[in-house]
């Protein structure tokens, strides 16, 4: 088993009395407390929490006090006692990181307080990773987290559609199929209705309408999968086409030149 790693320079707990939720590091993957990370090389913290009651655990690196831009892991809700994985990536080589924060609770800003600290150094390299070996706790947490999160996902898809989400989509369904429909039928509406330059105006809608259709009518007969989007691509132009038409609305009172 590898070395367990609480020394005091590294980490530094932060709870306060009344916190609900704490964070100990176990120890580190590549381990060390001067680390130099390979090209798409994870640096992994093997993390021991005690929360009473569900919580996320997320990890923020630092560098000289500044957040670094780097990928981290997502966090599952984790109650009771038990160890968790955080890991993180380095973007670009020679980044460094001399902090990690350790947060835990709901997610939010006023209740996902800093309840550690790792200190060290890890920095970015461009080279390959050469053959190492991880250890066992690694390749077992990372298994567990991602049974985890598979358990999550088929839970969330097996859960029953209530009546209101289903209300809310067919509403969705209908303000698109209305907006469409309008935004079609407006501007053929005041080239039916309108004379002179106003129908030349109302041509502008209609002629945008029209190319977005016979764009989407043509990339899909030779590309069936270009325009997957295309009914968020309708109403996009009808919704423009229906405020063009209202404004030119407008203004024609404006001007009394009638409705």
């Amino acid at each position: 088993m590898a070395i367990l790693f609480v020394l005091s320079a590294w980490f530094v707990p932060l709870n306060s009395a009344h916190a609900t939720t704490t964070v100990h590091v176990l120890e580190t993957w590549p381990s060390g407390d001067d680390v130099t990370l390979a090209r798409n090389q994870n640096f992994y913290l093997r993390l021991a929490y005690d929360t009473d009651k569900p919580a996320g655990i997320w990890i923020t690196p630092y560098f000289h006090g500044k957040k670094v831009n780097v990928g981290t892991s997502p966090s599952q809700r984790y109650s009771g006692r038990g160890e968790a994985l955080a890991w993180f990536f380095f973007f670009q080589p020679g980044d460094e990181v001399d902090e990690i924060r350790i947060k835990a609770g709901d997610g939010s800003t006023n209740n996902t307080p800093v309840v550690a600290v790792w200190r060290g150094h890890v920095v970015a390299s461009g080279e390959a990773a050469a053959a190492q070996d991880q250890p066992e706790w690694v390749a077992e947490m990372n298994a567990r987290a991602k049974a985890a999160q598979d358990q999550a996902y088929h839970e969330q898809m097996s859960k029953p559609v209530s009546a209101g989400d289903v209300a809310l989509f067919n509403g969705f369904m209908l303000t698109m199929l209305v907006v469409g429909i309008a935004g079609i039928a407006a501007p053929a509406w005041g080239l039916w209705r309108w004379r002179g330059g106003w129908r030349l105006a109302a041509a502008v809608p209609a002629v945008m309408v029209v190319f977005v259709i016979l764009r989407i009518v043509i990339g899909t007969s030779t590309a069936p999968t270009s325009h997957n989007l295309w009914p968020f691509e309708i109403l996009m132009v009808s919704a423009l086409s229906l405020v063009v038409m209202a404004t030119m609305k407008v203004a024609r009172k404006w001007f009394g030149a009638g409705g």
